[in-house]
């Protein structure tokens, strides 16, 4: 192959190294996704998470890190307010809006993944 027509690789932005951690961050998605069955495996996901977050630090996957960790601790925060308030019935429905906000985030950070995009603050 002569040298006009070789094609010049675009250099990443990123390094390498952020593809097992994609991979990581996807495994997090779907243990998330596994808790609507198994619910423990969220758990498993937010510890995931706490072990590889330096790893991530300063690059787009760090916003996906942080999501999967709010999302894990605000499930939990009105899981229990849910609980709590269920004597009065309201705890029901609270619990069906956990249900539907957590399938959302999980849907909406799998596609960012799944584009490459980071994740906005919420």
């Amino acid at each position: 192959m002569d040298e006009s027509t070789r094609k010049i690789q675009p250099v990443s932005a990123e390094p390498e190294t952020t593809d097992p951690l994609r991979a990581t961050t996807g495994f997090v998605y779907l243990l998330q996704a596994l808790s609507f069955i198994l619910g423990v495996t969220s758990v498993i996901g937010v510890v995931v998470n706490y072990l590889r977050l330096a790893e991530v630090r300063g690059t787009w996957l760090e916003s996906h890190f942080i999501w999967q960790i709010r999302t894990f601790w605000f499930q939990v925060l009105w899981g229990l307010v849910g609980l709590v308030t269920s004597v009065f019935l309201i705890g029901f429905l609270i619990w069906g809006v956990v249900y539907f906000w957590t399938l959302y985030r999980v849907v909406k950070g799998w596609l960012n993944l799944a584009e490459e995009r980071p994740m906005y603050a919420d």
